[in-house]
């Protein structure tokens, strides 16, 4: 699966936070990859995207894998890189010392010190799953669909077509109320 220009989007109005999204990252990222044998490893494994309760909705948060990403402009060994310009961006475990510098830039609030302490974690798009022609875990893993993967393009394109519905659904509406001159 291709993930050049490609990142996870949310319909905020579909999520419930269930945290399925949660629990599927943590085991695509466990050892094992099965859930009854990841809750036992040591140290345990770690989500790379967290549900964010704000008033009425909850919002799945993850890496945005920004264009201009800050995160890889302040890593001093240059663990934080893309594969291919246009990819996702991703942290090379044994070159990342853990000196914090990516956390306090990421606009998002969305990297993490592992559990072991030794090095950054964040949304790597599941790129393993990606070789596999799967898509990430937690998109597979949404009850409502409210997690998509796709291109800025994919995602306007599909706000156009859900705004024409809504125009055409409250024409249509107004069309059938009877107005005071016609009562």
């Amino acid at each position: 699966m291709d993930l050049k220009n490609k990142s996870i989007m949310v319909d905020i109005e579909k999520c419930l936070g269930c945290k399925s999204c949660e629990i599927a990252c943590a085991v695509a990222h466990s050892d094992s990859k099965v859930l009854q044998e990841a809750v036992q490893e040591q140290p345990k494994p770690q989500r790379r995207v967290t549900v964010q309760a704000t008033g009425e909705f909850a919002v799945p948060l993850q890496c945005r894998h920004c264009e201009d990403a800050p995160c890889i402009a302040v890593c001093p060994t240059g663990a934080i890189h893309r594969e291919e310009t246009d990819g996702p961006v991703l942290i090379e475990q044994d070159k990342c010392i853990g000196c914090k510098y990516c956390l306090l830039v990421c606009p998002f609030g969305v990297i993490e010190l592992s559990r072991d302490g030794k090095a950054m974690v964040k949304c790597d798009l599941c790129i393993e799953r990606a070789r596999m022609g799967q898509e990430p875990a937690c998109v597979e893993a949404c009850p409502t669909k409210a997690l998509k993967l796709g291109s800025e393009k994919d995602f306007a394109a599909s706000r156009r077509r859900r705004a024409a519905q809504d125009l055409v659904s409250s024409t249509q509406k107004n069309k059938q109320k009877p107005t005071e001159s016609t009562q």
